[in-house]
């Protein structure tokens, strides 16, 4: 292991005890249009589960290459809920899922941890949950940040779907919008089953976006950034690894310029790709699409 990935392996933190890879249960399938889902429970900690959900292209005989995407809730990202076909209308503008099912991608998500560390009465969209999930996480796992809890998670479903005999494990990937972005960044770089990255304006620099908020690195950011320790050293870790980034509202040519001062990629060698979009936080179509391609040239 290089001693820039274990730095930053030092720094997420873990329990107090292994988290071990189980096996997910099946609780439901579902018959779509699209595709093939089933949901699934698994053990991400002492008495603690997240739901996984997997959908995999219709008609397919043959092993997909897959994609996890990691965001709040599992099921957002394919638009809508197959349990109950409620509409995630805010999420239509990107819709990465679906659109990764019609590039002949398995996919799977799950919920964060923000709805599975502890038992609240709010809403699932209630943000406030984040703050009260972090709070308790930390009282419980002090060495444990919020950043290495959501990793921890992702790299579960990894397993999961790598397992999966519908998915060749030799062509995976992870794509992540906003929150998933961070979420997709940090264990992308850190996971060697992932072979390519697609992050869609999370804010890779210190100061474009929230990584001082409690459910990421908390105070525990200062130490970071007096250690001389930002994004470039992380991705540069997982250097040649190929990654896209869609940059709207918080990434700009400063994410560009961290991106290219990663160690270990070659100048023009097309791993590393920054895509610009107008209008804001969401994607465009035009940028989603060609974040697509990214991940078709890597993972095809």
């Amino acid at each position: 292991m290089n001693n820039a990935r274990q730095k930053w392996l030092d720094a997420l933190g873990t329990p107090e005890y292994e988290i071990k890879y189980e096996p997910p249960t099946l609780l439901a399938k579902y018959d779509c249009n699209e595709f093939d889902g089933e949901l699934y429970r698994q053990v991400n900690g002492r008495g603690k589960t997240q739901r996984v959900i997997m959908a995999f292209p219709k008609g397919t005989k043959e092993k997909c290459p897959a994609v996890v995407v990691p965001f709040y809730i599992a099921e957002q990202l394919l638009g809508f809920d197959p349990a109950d076909g409620r509409v995630y209308e805010r999420y239509q503008k990107a819709p990465i899922m679906l659109d990764l099912i019609r590039r002949g991608y398995a996919v799977a998500s799950a919920d964060a941890y923000h709805l599975t560390y502890y038992e609240s009465d709010r809403e699932k969209t209630d943000f406030a949950r984040w703050g009260e999930a972090a709070a308790v996480l930390r009282k419980d796992h002090p060495n444990w940040s919020g950043v290495g809890k959501l990793v921890s998670d992702t790299k579960l479903v990894i397993g999961a779907l790598s397992s999966h005999p519908r998915v060749d494990a030799e062509r995976m990937g992870i794509a992540g919008f906003s929150l998933g972005g961070k979420m997709a960044f940090y264990t992308g770089c850190l996971d060697d089953r992932i072979r390519a990255i697609l992050a869609v304006d999370f804010g890779i620099g210190w100061d474009q976006t929230n990584w001082r908020d409690t459910w990421y690195w908390g105070d525990q950011l200062d130490e970071l950034i007096a250690a001389g320790m930002e994004h470039s050293s992380l991705l540069g870790s997982a250097a040649p690894k190929p990654m896209c980034l869609l940059a709207g509202a918080y990434d700009n040519e400063e994410s560009w310029e961290i991106m290219k001062r990663a160690p270990g990629y070659k100048p023009d060698d097309g791993r590393l790709k920054m895509i610009s979009y107008p209008g804001g936080h969401f994607p465009t179509r035009e940028a989603l699409e060609e974040g697509y391609d990214f991940l078709d040239r890597w993972l095809k």
